[in-house]
């Protein structure tokens, strides 16, 4: 079962004004990824996706152009059931043979950003044609699923103080969702104006729902600080990505401080970063994003160290259909998985470039149980949202 086609577009969608928010990325117009499919010889086609950027920011031109004529020439000829060998032949580059025989990893100088962006695309593609060439989903093959359903918890939550516990409550009512998470940070422009917040979204939610708080990286080490003392009477499930990524000291410093547990990792690629996380005691969850942090491979030594390091592991899946559903199959498969991201801001990337309906009910997400990732990718679609340069 050889690699017979690659091909990858810069999809950009439109969101709908009425639908758009502001945040410290500013008013999100369109969401963008790099979406990528893989054909194999006899036929089967996978579906991968790979990001630059956070969210639905970002544009994608040069990490497509990677995928196109950098990494998929490479893909041509290879066995698609060698994943692990072709996650580490696009990692180590030209010393991959070396690399395999001494035992130890020998990256390219380029080892973040689009280059694990691209190997996250390729890895989540192949994940899908195993799971289709086997007849199975993709968690069977690693390992099987704990659960048919998982908590999921409501991703969103930008309205002022006045307004922030209506929308949180709305989430609450649409999807019984019994955890929200709301943002904060650079986007109110003060530590004091993101604790009033949250405060009045405990208020009007009541203790019966847990609120996480995600600030972006925003925060000086010392405004974080700040903010957590503000905050201490909320009882917060988590402080996401107080600081940023780069300072985990910085983080770790902030996890001390309060008594909020402090999840991090959407920013971060491969196992070494979280290493580090875990090692500085840096975070309580981790939150890697497959489409960035190395794809499904990745993920799985990520979640299998959060493990080892008696965190949690919940993976950030702000992200289009392959990025999501890759997720699921993470979460199944994962001991250490505790919750699911579920968007609920404007989400074209998942709920249109797929024919499956993608919902959850009683604040909980199925678990797919059709060969592969468990999506159909609607071509139309995808081809009337192709974007060039």
């Amino acid at each position: 079962m050889r690699i017979a086609k690659v091909h990858a577009w810069w999809v950009r969608i439109p969101i709908e004004t009425s639908r758009q928010h502001k945040s410290d990325f500013g008013q999100l117009k369109t969401f963008d990824s790099a979406i990528l499919r893989i054909e194999t010889d006899n036929g089967i086609v996978g579906w991968g996706e790979g990001k630059n950027a956070a969210g639905s920011a970002g544009t994608y031109s040069a990490l497509v152009h990677m995928l196109n004529h950098e990494v998929g020439p490479r893909l041509i000829g290879h066995d698609a059931r060698d994943i692990s060998g072709i996650w580490e032949m696009l990692y180590n580059g030209v010393r991959h043979e070396k690399a395999a025989a001494e035992g130890h990893a020998m990256p390219e100088l380029a080892r973040r950003g689009h280059s694990v962006a691209a190997i996250s695309a390729v890895d989540i593609a192949l994940w899908d044609i195993a799971g289709k060439s086997l007849g199975v989903p993709v968690w069977q093959i690693l390992g099987g699923k704990k659960a048919n359903r998982l908590p999921a918890y409501a991703s969103g939550g930008w309205e002022s103080a006045d307004k922030i516990g209506e929308q949180l409550q709305s989430y609450v009512d649409k999807g019984g969702f019994r955890t929200v998470k709301m943002r904060v940070g650079a986007m109110d422009g003060s530590p004091h104006i993101s604790a009033e917040r949250v405060k009045a979204a405990r208020k009007a939610l009541g203790p019966a729902v847990d609120i996480a708080v995600d600030a972006h990286g925003t925060y000086t080490v010392a405004d974080a600080k700040r903010f957590v003392n503000m905050v201490e009477d909320c009882d917060l499930a988590w402080f996401e990505e107080p600081v940023i990524a780069d300072d985990k000291a910085g983080m770790a410093e902030v996890r001390a401080a309060g008594r909020v547990p402090v999840s991090a990792g959407e920013s971060e690629a491969t196992r070494f970063a979280f290493r580090d996380l875990a090692v500085l005691r840096a975070a309580d969850i981790f939150q890697p994003d497959p489409a960035f942090c190395g794809g499904i491979s990745e993920a799985m030594k990520i979640a299998a160290l959060a493990s080892a390091f008696n965190l949690r592991f919940a993976p950030h899946l702000w992200a289009g259909a392959p990025c999501f559903f890759a997720g699921l199959h993470l979460c199944a498969a994962s001991p250490s998985s505790f919750i699911i991201e579920y968007s609920l801001g404007a989400n074209p990337m998942i709920h249109d470039l797929v024919k499956e309906s993608v919902e959850a009910r009683d604040g909980m997400v199925a678990i797919p149980n059709v060969p592969g990732l468990g999506f159909t990718i609607d071509e139309e679609f995808l081809e009337a949202h192709i974007q060039s340069g």
